[in-house]
């Protein structure tokens, strides 16, 4: 079973095989067929409700192909069908062929099925069900298994089938080695074996075909050498010489290592059987014969001669510190990556990809300066669910909207090679690869070099407290019993531990306490800080990074854990020796307050930490439940939490926010709960639309690092549990949502009223000095007509230094104090209008703000400064686009010649170049204002 989604935990209990049955049987599969299920006996025994097929076949001898839907996914799944007490049925018809989509041309010798309940648990085993009279029985070497031998031994293989007489055929590595036209009982003995072999036994009885795989693997004797200087794990390119380049693995307690890939024609001989450093433990190969620029292809062949109960001999695997892998699971669903490396056929797992030669990245934002840590005011954002487009490109369009927002930097959920195509990215296998879903490398450098050259900070997503059943770290030791290649971990990880060590589960959990796992975790935060130029990361679940709460975690997660703090300190320390102005943000969300030895405490540590330097942690701060509580109008105490002194912090350091990727939809919640008093109904769009206005209000003017989640602006109103068919499940929660601009949010005017507002109140917030800094106060003593007082004394007497915000969230009118000293106040959000000083109260209607200052505020210009035109992505391949409209664009070659021109067209147009050769070429823009800029572009 290919466990490939958020499957979370493996069952042992077992179902035997006389409780999912077909008719007729065995199956045909030329015909109708129903697969029966009693669940009396099995661990669906007592579950009532619906119970799920995850379910596939073996098509020419390899198991679960054609897999129905995905895993957990209740919409694309098959569900079974009551018949009556404790008895189901699925009806695959018209016939396998049909149902499955396989090729007429393919055999099919079993029906593959898991059955679960809707959360997907509890589950039955893998169940396998012959499809045929005619079968097979490989007794020696058993199907799908690897043996190891000496160099020069025999290996004998044994056979037998039903039905009569059959032909049987043995190849070894592609060729016929050995045939029997006419035998029930197949016997044939191999002698002096001294390379790798892989056997296909091909037996056939008239139109049926069936195929039986296994493989001998040669021991070679690794020959030990020292590591070569510079080598690291994962690939070292040669800069010297571009037709070579340098593999290392470390794979502790694992016996030899071959080396399989498009060089070798996935053959390796002993001349790619890696060999081991004898100070490090480490496995080490330099390739040689490489073409400068060309990508190949190639897997880690893993081999245990004893490994434990459950766990394979050989294991296929990429190379963990691969920055591109292929996958024969979701590469052929991916539309979105020009010019992907095909995945090799006839391989099975991830591969890694390998280019020696390849160009370097022309970074155009060279003086970028980050914004300071006070003065961040974060978008975060899926890229998936964003826009249409679904890539970076697409989101590089977007340019101006962000502008339009005044955001300052862009928070990116997870885009790590991720299981799946449609993920929120949490389901990490490749920490230092960049999923293909959204597009290449240079795609996404693009994205961060026009975000920088429109004074736009991007921080990342981290999930490092775990890894996905696709990882390396969990593969190459993993309890196997079904054999397909995925499972629990061992105890002789080097990483990983069999349970979490926190009360938070989740994949595979990493442990941090592990000299191998903080090199790994110290390499993905070089390779992106220093490949990507990006800006920050914000470390997902950073609770699960102690060793210390298990088997029964119990409340020792919530607690103090000294061995989580000092970790997570040294990696900020690691990623500030890189950067200093590096921002590190965690999502630790501490309980506890700041009492000692709670997780609160935790938090306090870190944000003072080196905060003196200008460092600091940044925790995130989730005041969902009081923002909401406001939106609907209902009264609420500790909304004065988002003042960072309330935590303890000694600088601003809490990024506080109303809603994130992880939180319930205020919208969503003011239409089903809003409060009604008379005709003013929260529950009423409009009404609740206006009111997010004030939403705005109060956590932007909070001095200190702020968050919106994607359309919060828009005043989204889809939940977070809501399913692509209209109903909500907590099954649906990291499903895709509808996308505002093909639901008409882009066009409402309601909406975009409030998008506006809360650009107007964000440009406000970073243009105007007052709010940086630390003399604030958050009171709410009227829970319902909270007030943000903000004063900033270094400044002069002659600018704004003063800033009040108040707010009415009642659902009817109120008088509220003003506070105003002496002199005028102006209304900041009113084009700075005059209100006398001698105004002690204003009335606010329900859902109403005001801002006042002392002095008029400044504005940025709402549509910043001309945009400077970027080129992305660079290299490009068939097609590039520009950040800017275009009068005209123009594409030179080095020398001069004029080679393509074009007329007027949008941002984000595609260009083509396919035509041209690969070389330097000049591209000179006339944007919409008749300037003109000129970039170099890179085709590849």
């Amino acid at each position: 079973m290919k466990k490939i989604t958020l499957l979370l935990f493996l069952l042992t209990s077992l179902v035997s095989f006389g409780q999912i049955t077909t008719s007729p049987s065995p199956a045909i599969a030329t015909g109708a067929v129903t697969l029966n299920f009693d669940k009396a006996g099995t661990p669906l025994a007592a579950y009532t409700g619906t119970i799920y097929a995850h379910i596939g076949l073996t098509v020419d001898g390899t198991q679960w192909q054609y897999v129905q839907g995905e895993w957990g996914n209740n919409t694309t799944q098959p569900a079974l069908t009551l018949v009556s007490g404790t008895t189901y049925k699925l009806d695959l018809t018209p016939n396998l062929y049909t149902y499955f989509g396989v090729p007429t041309t393919s055999t099919i010798t079993q029906i593959c099925v898991v059955l679960r309940g809707d959360t997907g648990s509890p589950q039955t085993t893998d169940t396998f069900l012959n499809v045929g009279a005619f079968q097979v029985n490989l007794t020696a070497p058993a199907a799908g298994s690897t043996t190891i031998l000496s160099s020069g031994s025999s290996f004998t293989i044994s056979a037998s089938n039903t039905d009569g007489n059959a032909s049987y055929n043995l190849k070894a590595n592609g060729v016929s080695i050995n045939t029997n036209a006419a035998t029930a009982n197949y016997s044939y003995t191999q002698t002096n074996i001294t390379t790798n072999q892989n056997y296909e036994l091909v037996v056939t009885q008239g139109t049926n075909v069936i195929t039986k795989n296994f493989t001998v693997i040669v021991n070679p004797n690794t020959v030990t050498a020292a590591l070569p200087a510079g080598a690291v794990d994962g690939i070292t390119y040669n800069d010297a010489d571009a037709t070579k380049a340098t593999l290392v693995l470390n794979a502790p307690g694992k016996d030899f290592v071959y080396v399989a890939g498009s060089f070798n024609n996935w053959q390796p001989s002993s001349a790619y059987a890696m060999k081991k450093d004898a100070a490090t433990g480490k496995f080490w190969l330099e390739l040689t014969g490489l073409t400068s620029g060309v990508p190949v292809t190639f897997q880690y062949w893993v081999v245990d001669q004893t490994p434990v109960a459950n766990s394979p001999v050989l294991v296929k695997t990429a190379d963990p510190f691969s920055t591109l892998v292929l996958s024969p699971y979701d590469d052929p669903y991916i539309t979105t990556y020009p010019n992907m490396p095909v995945y090799p056929e006839g391989q099975q797992f991830e591969v890694s990809v390998l280019q020696t030669g390849q160009q370097a990245y022309d970074w155009q934002a060279t003086d970028f300066v980050r914004p300071a840590k006070e003065d961040l005011v974060i978008y975060e954002l899926l890229i998936r669910d964003f826009d249409t487009n679904q890539t970076w490109d697409g989101l590089a369009a977007k340019i101006d909207y962000f502008k339009a927002m005044h955001i300052n930097a862009i928070e990116l959920m997870p885009v790590m090679e991720f299981e799946g195509n449609i993920s929120w990215g949490y389901n990490t296998a490749y920490h230092m690869a960049l999923d293909k879903a959204y597009g290449n490398a240079n795609s996404m450098k693009a994205f961060i070099d026009l975000c920088h050259q429109n004074g736009i900070a991007v921080i990342l997503d981290l999930a490092l407290n775990h890894v996905y059943g696709r990882s390396p770290l969990a593969r190459m030791w993993v309890n196997d019993p079904d054999g397909d290649g995925f499972g629990i971990t061992t105890a002789e990880n080097p990483y990983c531990n069999i349970e979490a060590k926190h009360a938070y589960s989740v994949g595979t959990d990493l442990n941090h306490q592990s000299a191998l796992t903080q090199y790994y975790t110290e390499r993905t935060i070089e390779h992106w800080m220093d490949e990507f130029n990006i800006d920050g990361f914000r470390w997902d679940l950073t609770k699960g990074f102690t060793q210390n709460c298990a088997p029964s975690p119990g409340d020792c997660t919530e607690a103090y854990q000294a061995d989580r703090v000092a970790i997570l300190k040294q990696y900020a320390d690691y990623q500030w020796s890189i950067d200093p102005d590096f921002y590190v943000i965690f999502e630790h969300l501490g309980s506890g307050g700041t009492a000692p030895n709670t997780s609160g405490a935790e938090e306090v540590e870190w944000a003072n930490y080196r905060a003196d330097e200008g460092k600091g942690i940044m925790l995130w701060g989730n005041y969902n439940y009081f923002f909401n509580e406001f939106s609907m109008g209902y009264s609420n105490t500790g909304f004065n939490a988002i003042d960072f002194e309330v935590k303890g912090f000694s600088k601003p350091r809490v990024v506080g926010y109303a809603e994130s990727h992880d939180e319930e939809r205020l919208m969503y919640k003011n239409a089903l709960y809003g409060a009604v008093n008379g005709s003013y109904s929260v529950k009423n769009l409009a009404t609740a639309l206006e009111r997010q206005k004030a939403i705005g209000a109060m956590l932007l003017t909070v001095p200190g690092p702020k968050m919106i989640w994607q359309f919060a602006e828009l005043g989204y109103d889809f939940g977070i549990n809501y399913c692509e068919d209209g109903t909500y499940n907590n099954d649906c929660r990291t499903n895709p949502k509808p996308i505002p601009g093909v639901i008409g949010y882009n066009s409402d005017p309601q909406r975009l009223a409030v998008r506006d507002v809360w650009g107007k109140i964000t440009n406000l917030r970073t243009s105007n000095p007052v709010f940086h800094t630390t003399t604030f106060t958050v009171a709410t003593a009227n829970t319902l007509t909270p007030r943000i007082d903000v004063w900033n004394d270094a400044l002069s007497a002659d600018v704004l230094n003063k800033v009040i915000v108040l707010a009415n969230f009642n659902t009817s009118a109120q008088t509220v104090n003003t506070g105003f000293t002496a002199g005028d106040w102006y209304n900041l959000m009113d084009d700075n209008t005059t209100i006398s000083g001698t105004t002690t109260t204003v009335t606010l209607q329900p859902g109403e703000f005001r801002i006042f200052g002392n002095k008029p505020a400044v504005l940025g210009n709402e549509a910043f400064i001309a945009p400077k035109a970027a080129l992305y992505p660079n290299p490009a391949n068939n097609q590039f686009s520009i950040s800017v409209d275009a009068q005209k664009v123009e594409v030179y070659a080095i020398t001069g010649q004029l080679v393509k021109a074009y007329g007027a067209n949008t941002q984000g147009y595609a260009y083509d170049v396919s035509g041209l050769p690969q070389g330097m070429y000049l591209v000179k823009i006339t944007d919409a204002a008749n300037r003109q800029s000129a970039i170099k572009l890179i085709k590849e």
